[in-house]
């Protein structure tokens, strides 16, 4: 196989960041060897969370087996997944915002016509569903776990406390017609084709302001490994919380 450099589009204090968590985690199970140093560890994880580089490409620049890759990735995420914020924690951040923006998406995973759970009948293709909070201006608070594709935006946001959490702390948030009927604190357009004239100005309002939550999803489709996820569907939410912790650590 041919090998060539590459770049990750990432800070050095990410890197720095996710070098101390293996190092720290190969401290408390007494590691005295292995075939890459906490540093290279990190450089690989970046490149196949950053980059979406497979097992096999990663294997071949690092000059290391397909399993060991396996592992290191494997550990880096379940060590990052544990330093993601929960939603207890990021409401702490979101009652100092003005309002915050609800909005779901669909992560792309591998599936066929048989897996019907994760078929989303909205995006016309199998996926995870997931719930992302933003702030007043489109950066990315939280990101709930993965649910399969066929939820709906609704029930993902119930079946994860969003709704109730964003009651309890009196938040207005701004939401798109899928959260049609989740209570006072999310507001969503008018629905209708022969609308009236203040109602069409409102929802044209109402558009400007959540449109600013397509910013947080292009930061989170950044990371090229979500924009189609290849692995089971039981590490998505690790996947995605690891994620979250580097973002949250290079911002």
């Amino acid at each position: 196989m041919l090998v060539y450099p590459s770049s990750i589009d990432l800070s050095t204090r990410t890197l720095r960041y996710l070098s101390r968590q293996p190092a720290a985690r190969r401290r408390e199970i007494g590691t005295r060897w292995r075939r890459l140093s906490a540093g290279r560890q990190a450089l690989l994880v970046l490149a196949h969370l950053r980059c979406g580089d497979t097992y096999a490409q990663l294997a071949a620049g690092f000059g290391i087996k397909i399993a060991t890759v396996f592992r290191y990735i494997r550990e880096a995420v379940e060590v990052l997944a544990v330093l993601a914020p929960t939603l207890a924690e990021a409401m702490k951040t979101i009652r100092t915002k003005a309002f915050v923006i609800l909005d779901g998406t669909l992560l792309p995973i591998d599936r066929i016509a048989a897996d019907t759970p994760y078929y989303s009948g909205k995006h016309k293709r199998h996926g995870m569903n997931v719930q992302v909070l933003t702030d007043p201006f489109g950066r990315l608070l939280w990101a709930s776990p993965a649910l399969s594709g066929s939820t709906h935006d609704l029930t993902a946001a119930r079946a994860h406390g969003i709704i109730d959490a964003l009651a309890d702390a009196d938040v207005k948030c701004w939401a798109d017609k899928a959260y049609q009927g989740a209570g006072r604190p999310v507001r969503v357009p008018f629905r209708g084709r022969r609308l009236k004239r203040w109602k069409r100005r409102h929802n044209s309002t109402h558009a400007k302001i959540r449109c600013l939550g397509e910013q947080a999803m292009a930061t989170l489709k950044g990371w090229r490994l979500l924009r189609k996820i290849r692995c089971s569907t039981n590490r998505i939410t690790d996947i995605l919380k690891a994620v979250l912790a580097l973002h949250h650590a290079s911002t």
